[in-house]
């Protein structure tokens, strides 16, 4: 079968697709394709999401049950833990996690396990897209002599192609369909097989030249934020010292209709991608002779953050004659940005950990978390407390490091005795004012 059969089979709908990793971005990319018409046959290591996704029940809380009822009864959508079944999809999405190690330098591990996996089934014209983000040149110099371990050669006998994710949990404006999705392929006949499987679920496909181009694409707009959130940050640290509000500051450049977007400050960065996309780029740099000092600078500075966020605590504590060692601290918000149920790398967690470490009794309030799991750097086995007037004015400290939409911040601030705000989620309210220390 040559590329221009794929592609039509493709067209035709008659092409089977696969997704490895059912998460935050395989499962609504497996929604996607389930309503343009194609069948999805979903893969998981964890047994526990393969029976919840065959019984109709979400694990993830902005893809309600009833879109994966749909997803089922529609009789397009499967999933399985079987990945002696990869040899039956036309098309291969790869969607699994791509940490960082202990030294901040790319883990791999997840990628390769998966590259082998499909090796062991890559039978001739399928198509090979890696989804997870990464460094520029995984898929020629990490995916690529995997799969051709088996014997067959891209671009001849299968293709190969990445295409970065964009997935933004929570977002209402823009969804896995309507967000422009950037495709570059190992040669132009992988380019195209990519391009006509992207368009059977996306609004807008966006081919580029090489793999390596819409890898340093997805790092080149992750960087950008990381950046320009660095210095929102590092600002406020200043500005605080001279009793400025960074917040007002924000506000008041973005009457300027050119030439400034706003960023805002935090506790730290979250999510699978900021955090990590820039040491990604750092780790790469280095392997061609040169230091990205500016991207790394704006790591530090982010990572440095849920640190200043304990100090401005610990200093408001101080105000009160109390020690933070056996200190009672409510922390709101475990997911790392609002109205969401995700955690990973939460800022949260870091905090969490950095207080029961210096000895405070901690506990945590999220709407969307009911409780926490065990991660790969983090397994804090805790759940969330209800909020009433009592168990408010129970704690020494009510730390803001989430600010849910669902959260009653004045109800809040007048059953609190201290209020630590680090999402200026404080900023509308009319009474307790002197409660709050802004970090």
């Amino acid at each position: 079968m040559s590329v221009k059969q794929l592609v039509e089979r493709i067209r035709d709908h008659k092409a089977l697709v696969g997704i490895v990793g059912l998460g935050y971005v395989g499962l609504p990319l497996a929604r996607e394709f389930t309503r343009g018409g194609m069948e999805v046959l979903g893969f998981d290591v964890d047994p526990a999401k393969v029976k919840s996704l065959t019984a109709g029940k979400s694990y993830i809380e902005h893809l309600p049950n009833e879109t994966i009822k749909e997803m089922v009864k529609s009789g397009r959508f499967s999933a399985t833990t079987d990945f002696k079944r990869l040899g039956k999809p036309d098309c291969i999405l790869i969607c699994v996690p791509t940490p960082l190690t202990k030294m901040r330098e790319p883990d791999m591990t997840y990628v390769e396990a998966t590259a082998r996996c499909v090796a062991k089934t890559l039978r001739k014209d399928q198509i090979i897209v890696l989804e997870s983000t990464t460094y520029p040149g995984t898929t020629r110099e990490v995916m690529l002599p995997i799969l051709e371990e088996s014997g067959l050669r891209a671009g001849k006998d299968f293709f190969l192609a990445f295409s970065p994710e964009r997935e933004d949990p929570g977002r209402k404006d823009y969804s896995t369909k309507t967000i422009p999705k950037v495709v570059g392929g190992y040669d132009k006949d992988s380019l195209a097989a990519a391009v006509a499987c992207y368009e059977t679920a996306i609004d807008t496909v966006v081919p580029v030249s090489t793999c390596e181009a819409a890898e340093a694409c997805k790092i080149l707009e992750n960087t950008y934020r990381c950046v320009n959130i660095a210095l929102v940050n590092e600002l406020k640290t200043l500005f605080d010292r001279m009793g400025v509000d960074i917040w007002e500051v924000i506000r008041a450049a973005s009457t300027k209709p050119f030439g400034f977007t706003p960023f805002y400050p935090g506790p730290g960065l979250g999510g699978h991608c900021i955090p990590i996309d820039p040491f990604y780029l750092s780790w790469k740099a280095r392997q061609y002779g040169m230091a990205t000092r500016f991207i790394e600078l704006a790591g530090e500075v982010n990572v440095g953050m849920p640190e200043y966020v304990i100090n401005k605590l610990m200093y408001a504590l101080n105000w009160r004659r109390k020690a933070l060692k056996g200190s009672k601290i409510l922390v709101l918000g475990l997911a790392y940005k609002k109205d969401i149920d995700d955690v990973r790398e939460s800022p949260s967690l870091e905090l969490i950990e950095r207080l029961k470490y210096r000895g405070a009794k901690v506990d945590y309030n999220d709407p969307h978390v009911p409780k926490s799991h065990k991660m790969r750097e983090h397994d804090l086995q805790m759940s969330s407390k209800k909020i009433t007037a009592a168990m408010l004015a129970g704690y020494d400290v009510v730390l803001i490091s989430t600010d849910h939409s669902s959260y009653d911040y004045q109800f809040i601030v007048d059953n609190a005795q201290m209020v630590v705000d680090t999402r200026n989620a404080t900023k509308n309210i009319k009474r307790g004012r002197k409660k709050i220390v802004k970090a």
